[in-house]
């Protein structure tokens, strides 16, 4: 079972100069209670530092730890290059998986993940190899992400058929990325799959960070960063601050607020959240202090995110 927060190990996790903010992370989030660490064979910067970063950390700080913790991770994004380094064939996920399993010294990850469809390859394929996987012993479950709900549903059934234990999809899902409750969430109740959720912040702009505008040290504001400049719009700003009035009465900041609606549902397991500092971990982790919504927070929400 995941509890209500996952930590997902995709900032500071790459470069060796980076090691120690990781650290300190990881075993933060340990010593209050996270037990399921989220990883896929191309976070870094570079591809494949995250786990590696991750695997240090168990063995240096976490050793004998490893019965207590959900350890996860993905292939399905470009990883190396030629013909095999990208997709959802047998020879990638499979050969991948070898790989993330020696830069995270383990004998196996809990959950393996399919990260995204491949329309090239066929689905049979695809849960062939993730089959293969969870047979071999190199992971105890099969998950998939972003996948949607046709697609859902005929992975579920050809593992149902494998007998492979297929146990949860891991969608985008936020305020403002609310395309799992156009089917996948219905697919998720029939098929009986678990659910976390990644980027419940909308890559930061559920924040407190752009009530005032667009700060100077924000992800926005790097050129180098996933959320750019021109996404923080007035309208952005408005937004936050709607949200911020709705969520001070709740004693939460506007990340707590996003973070506890993602989980209102009793479809979503967890959600899965980064961090780049301790102390947004505990800003995040704060969320699960007030997880009940009434109906009139929840209009007001939608009103918020949708003016």
């Amino acid at each position: 079972m995941l509890p209500a927060i996952s930590l997902g190990l995709w900032h500071n996790f790459g470069a060796d100069d980076d090691h120690e903010v990781a650290r300190a992370l990881v075993l933060r989030a340990w010593k209050r209670g996270v037990t399921h660490f989220d990883l896929a064979n191309n976070y870094g910067p570079p591809p494949g530092s995250a786990e590696r970063t991750f695997g240090r950390i168990l063995r240096d700080d976490l050793a004998g730890e490893r019965d207590r913790m959900i350890v996860s991770t993905k292939a399905g994004y470009p990883m190396w290059e030629g013909p095999y380094g990208d997709g959802g064939s047998r020879k990638y996920l499979l050969a991948s998986l070898d790989q993330s399993l020696e830069r995270l010294r383990l004998d196996y990850v809990d959950v393996f993940y399919h990260h995204r469809p491949d329309p090239h390859t066929p689905l049979e394929e695809t849960m062939g190899a993730l089959d293969q996987a969870v047979r071999s012993g190199r992971a105890l479950y099969a998950g998939v992400s972003n996948y949607d709900a046709e697609r859902t549903r005929a992975a579920h059934a050809m593992l149902t058929r494998m007998g492979t234990p297929f146990v949860i999809h891991q969608p985008k899902y936020s305020m403002l990325q609310r395309a799992p409750e156009q089917g996948l969430f219905d697919a998720l109740r029939e098929t009986g799959l678990g659910c976390i959720v990644f980027s419940p912040l909308a890559q930061g702009l559920l924040t407190d960070r752009y009530v005032d505008g667009l700060p100077s040290d924000s992800r926005a504001a790097s050129e180098h960063g996933a959320l750019k400049r021109d996404a923080v719009t007035p309208r952005v700003v408005e937004m936050a601050r709607r949200l911020r009035d709705i969520a001070r009465p709740r004693g939460q900041t506007v990340a707590q607020l996003a973070i506890a609606w993602t989980l209102r549902d009793p479809v979503v397991t967890s959600a899965l959240v980064g961090a780049s500092r301790v102390e947004q971990l505990e800003q995040n982790l704060g969320a699960l202090e007030n997880l009940e919504f009434d109906d009139d927070e929840l209009a007001a929400i939608d009103r918020a995110v949708s003016t």
